[in-house]
């Protein structure tokens, strides 16, 4: 596939997630619960990874694009291209959102942003449990190593074909039911940077920092422990 092919596959696909999760939890979060919007993050990933997974790989996420990338799955040009569609992808989606919520809310208050401490919960509502930023770099980290492992496990040339797609989408759900009451849930640096740029909370932007890296960190250790146990795959 060409890299332009590549992009847009990406911008569409990262577009759809965070449509899909994000926008399940801004428009029927109060009514649906944590469970379906963790299904909801989770059948994104399901029907994009059998959508657009034959063109781009359907990473969706710069962090699964760091752990291509240091798991010796992609190049550096496909890397920079594939971050610059993600995050478009998902600003885009953001803002569909935020036009759609003004239409009925004055505010656009928390959107689906992440975060972690008091102010953040005290914003979310109810459901959500105050912890600190050492606690949130943690469970975000380990969530997306986690993650990488299915994935770069799921999608391995030696592993059944056929069900990566699925395996991952639950991986995903999973991961959004144990940490949607922590920090949102970001193990997704675009997902992340998409709904920081339009909450209205305070403390949204400087938490930021702590969802783009985290994520990243898992994300490269779990390339680097993949390849220890199961052996370097070709690109």
């Amino acid at each position: 596939m060409k890299i332009t092919q590549k992009f847009f596959a990406e911008l569409i696909g990262t577009f759809t997630l965070v449509l899909g999760g994000c926008g399940t939890a801004i428009f029927a979060g109060g009514t649906v619960g944590f469970g379906f919007v963790a299904l909801a993050f989770g059948l994104t990933v399901v029907v994009m990874a059998y959508g657009i997974g034959h063109i781009s790989g359907a990473h969706l996420n710069p962090a699964v694009s760091v752990g291509a990338l240091v798991a010796g799955r992609m190049n550096i040009k496909d890397f920079v291209a594939y971050i610059i569609a993600q995050v478009t992808g998902a600003i885009l989606a953001a803002a569909l959102m935020a036009f759609i919520l003004k239409q009925y809310s004055p505010t656009l208050g928390v959107f689906a942003a992440n975060g972690f401490g008091d102010n953040f919960v005290a914003d979310a509502g109810a459901g959500y449990h105050a912890i600190g930023a050492g606690a949130a770099f943690a469970i975000e980290a380990v969530l997306t190593f986690l993650f990488l492992i299915v994935i770069l496990g799921a999608t391995d040339k030696r592993a059944p074909a056929g069900f990566a797609g699925l395996a991952i989408g639950l991986c995903l759900t999973l991961i959004h039911l144990i940490s949607i009451p922590l920090t949102n849930t970001s193990v997704n640096p675009a997902r992340s940077i998409s709904q920081a740029l339009f909450a209205d909370s305070a403390w949204a932007l400087p938490q930021l920092w702590l969802f783009i890296v985290a994520p990243c960190v898992g994300a490269a250790v779990a390339a680097v422990v993949y390849n220890s146990i199961a052996g370097k795959q070709k690109k």
